[in-house]
């Protein structure tokens, strides 16, 4: 592969997946703080309203990130339970007005990151 093409790609190390991995995370979950409730919502609460595409976009995005855990290494049981979040997070999220309420309360994204850390602090140890 040229030098050229291999500074074109994004980088596969672990602290630049992790910063990918919790970037992602936050712009799904947390990245907007409604005022006067002291809670934050990110785009996976506001884009699943959008009904049919909405929580099939966030389903793609969470997926995404057991992608990135896929190529850290973790174990099968680990991506398992991420697949598990976000199929949950999408099949509950689909039904109207119970499911945006849901998406508010579940977070899968964030549950799939904390998996993920654990994975990464048992590989270091």
């Amino acid at each position: 592969m040229s030098r050229a093409l291999a500074s074109r790609l994004p980088r596969t190390d672990t602290a630049s997946a992790r910063m990918r991995v919790q970037g992602l995370e936050h712009v799904l979950e947390s990245a907007i703080r409604i005022p006067g409730l002291g809670t934050r919502i990110g785009l996976d609460a506001l884009i699943g309203l959008v009904p049919g595409v909405g929580d099939a976009a966030m389903a793609a995005m969470g997926l995404y990130l057991v992608w990135e855990a896929r190529n850290l290494g973790a174990s099968r049981l680990t991506l398992a339970r991420m697949v598990g979040n976000v199929g949950i997070d999408a099949l509950i999220g689909s039904v109207p007005v119970a499911g945006d309420v849901f998406d508010f309360f579940f977070r899968s994204n964030s549950r799939n990151l904390k998996l993920l850390r654990r994975h990464l602090n048992s590989a270091s140890a």
